[in-house]
């Protein structure tokens, strides 16, 4: 049994997917599908830069998917039974085109609008995020708590990445108060992040109907295996269902814990494979499961060993 896992936003680098596309055809053809369905060169920005471009929140996103889309192409045959997905973020669209629920070019289109809308929504009303490390999460949902109950605007607990390692955001007087409190209660560090807006949280509210009209407009199958919502932590089944928590994840916590707590009851003993850039995935899941076992695949060496 295989649990599949798609990392979100912060995994992007220069470089990224250029290898995949030298050594296998499978992936330069998906690249190269996503490019045309964009309407330009994504995976040249990908492989070359510049990097600040990379950087923009409607570059990120389906430059992450589209890297993930990359190595499932390659490995696909080779996974064997998929039991369920999970993708963090954005990497829920990527999990949901493993299930066959969403063509890559498609989902795409979907997620760089989605990073269009987000960036708006930020730039409407600025945010801020911080990641909190050290401090349970109903400790630091206190703070938010606490720190959203003035004048200082709203701060929520946005993602929920690990036991001890909890993402917060909101309006930016609001994620500085948080952070004070959470400190107070013995957080080790919060470390303020670089980012566009608050996301996962009331202040992307803006881009709800425009996120829910894009997905309208997209062709969604019914998932060929579960994928679990980041909004619920439940395996999703329909089309329905997808559009809707897709549509609710802007606004809504990604329950990363919970998710994978949830993976692991749906799927005992299962092997997780984190495929896209980065390993962030395998370590949050060392955190939150240590008895799982997981491989990244992200690079052409990492195909090419699990392939042998």
């Amino acid at each position: 049994m295989i649990v599949l896992l798609f990392p979100g936003q912060g995994a992007q680098k220069v470089g990224m997917a250029a290898d995949l596309a030298k050594a296998f055809p499978e992936a330069r053809d998906t690249l190269l599908a996503i490019d045309e369905a964009l309407g330009f060169r994504l995976s040249e920005l990908m492989a070359g830069g510049p990097e600040d471009e990379l950087q923009q929140t409607h570059n990120t996103q389906p430059a992450i998917l589209a890297h993930s889309a990359a190595v499932l192409s390659v490995v696909r045959p080779r996974l064997g039974t998929i039991t369920a997905a999970a993708g963090h973020s954005l990497g829920e669209y990527s999990a949901y085109v493993a299930a066959g629920a969403l063509e890559a070019p498609t989902a795409a289109r979907l997620v760089r609008r989605r990073g269009e809308l987000m960036f708006q929504a930020g730039q409407a009303r600025p945010g801020a995020m911080a990641a909190v490390l050290g401090l349970g999460t109903a400790e630091v949902e206190a703070a938010c708590a606490g720190a959203s109950s003035g004048m200082d605007g709203v701060a929520v607990a946005a993602n929920q990445n690990a036991p001890d390692q909890t993402v917060i955001s909101g309006d930016p007087a609001a994620v500085a108060r948080a952070g004070e409190l959470c400190k107070a209660a013995g957080a080790k560090r919060v470390m303020p992040l670089k980012v566009s807006g608050a996301f996962h949280s009331p202040l992307m509210e803006p881009a709800v109907t425009g996120l829910r009209d894009a997905l309208a407009g997209a062709r969604f199958q019914p998932p060929r295996f579960p994928v679990i919502a980041n909004a619920t932590a439940a395996p999703v089944t329909t089309t329905a269902d997808a559009v809707r928590l897709l549509v609710e994840q802007l606004i809504a916590p990604v329950r990363w814990v919970d998710c994978i707590r949830a993976a692991v009851r749906m799927a005992p003993g299962a092997s997780f494979v984190e495929l896209g850039p980065g390993t962030v995935l395998a370590g949050l899941l060392k955190r939150i499961a240590p008895e799982a076992t997981c491989v990244s695949l992200g690079t052409a060496a990492d195909v090419e060993k699990f392939l042998a």
